[in-house]
């Protein structure tokens, strides 16, 4: 009995802490489609209050309906349960155990539930359910990629590629103090909107370029993380890097700027940018900063 109460009255001050916590999202600071996500599914805690279907005899909130061999489910949302991964977890707790998906740590910082939810690539962490339960919210695995079950696709080539790029600090002389490379706030600061990369795939997938050419095009992640290297002020094989993914010119100018990767990145990321300022750098030899402040100065 004294069990059960002490029980219950954790379960209160968890729940009024973590109300008050989801509100704020402090981990989505500086990803504004991140973020919006996030309010959306605080948000619809309130709105999904629909009442239940039945589902193989359980009561459940969810009416699913599974094509094994597209490896597809839509999903009818309703009670209180906000986003798409915890549609997904109700699913194959209650309903079918069978069903395959990755995840991780459902706040969208490891990329491993990426996958398309009604036609656009996105991670399901972050995706909240549509209110408007009277349409199915349609789940298919990432486009274009060899499906290994449900909504898990084989990404082996996807990190070989991301491996290929060697994403790792690479020096030529230990730091002066034996102890750290140091950077100042200014050289920090050139690594905002390339760091926050969490390799979940949801752009390549959505490229178009890499749809063509996916043994010949390293793609937006792979491509978005080498200028993540090349902007480090710590490292000191930039001009290398670059040389590397420019020797052969498909790698780097498959690239056709359709935009598909910024307008999906879960992280508010702009691959697209990063490609063109690489390119911009071989082609002048000059880094687009530059260009940039002498363009100012002329006028």
């Amino acid at each position: 009995m004294s069990r059960n109460l002490i029980k219950e009255g954790m379960k209160k001050v968890v729940g009024r802490w973590r109300k008050k916590e989801y509100s704020r999202f402090p981990i989505l600071e500086g990803h504004p489609i991140a973020k919006q996500h996030g309010e959306q599914v605080v948000k619809s805690v309130g709105n999904l209050k629909r009442g239940y279907y039945t589902v193989g005899g359980l009561p459940s909130a969810h009416k699913v309906l599974t094509q094994r061999a597209e490896a597809v489910a839509e999903v009818v949302a309703a009670a209180g349960y906000p986003g798409v991964l915890d549609a997904l977890q109700k699913i194959k707790g209650e309903v079918d155990s069978s069903l395959t998906y990755r995840r991780s740590c459902r706040e969208g910082i490891c990329g491993s539930c990426a996958m398309n939810i009604n036609g656009v690539n996105t991670v399901a962490c972050l995706k909240p359910i549509d209110t408007d339960t009277s349409r199915p919210m349609t789940i298919t695995p990432l486009p274009h990629l060899f499906v290994i079950k449900d909504l898990v696709v084989d990404l082996s080539d996807f990190y070989q590629q991301y491996k290929s790029i060697e994403p790792w600090l690479k020096t030529r002389n230990p730091p002066p103090d034996g102890k750290e490379y140091r950077q100042t706030p200014e050289e920090r600061k050139k690594l905002d909107g390339l760091y926050e990369c969490i390799l979940c795939a949801c752009c390549s997938a959505s490229c178009p370029s890499y749809w063509w050419n996916p043994e010949e095009f390293l793609g937006p992640a792979a491509l978005i993380n080498t200028y993540r290297w090349i902007s480090d002020s710590r490292d000191d094989f930039a001009d290398e890097r670059l040389q590397a993914i420019t020797e052969d010119e498909r790698r780097l100018y498959r690239c056709r700027a359709i935009g598909n990767c910024t307008a999906c990145c879960p992280k508010s990321l702009r691959p697209s940018e990063a490609i063109r300022k690489m390119k911009t750098k071989h082609l002048t030899g000059i880094p687009v900063e530059t260009l940039s402040n002498n363009m100012k100065t002329s006028h």
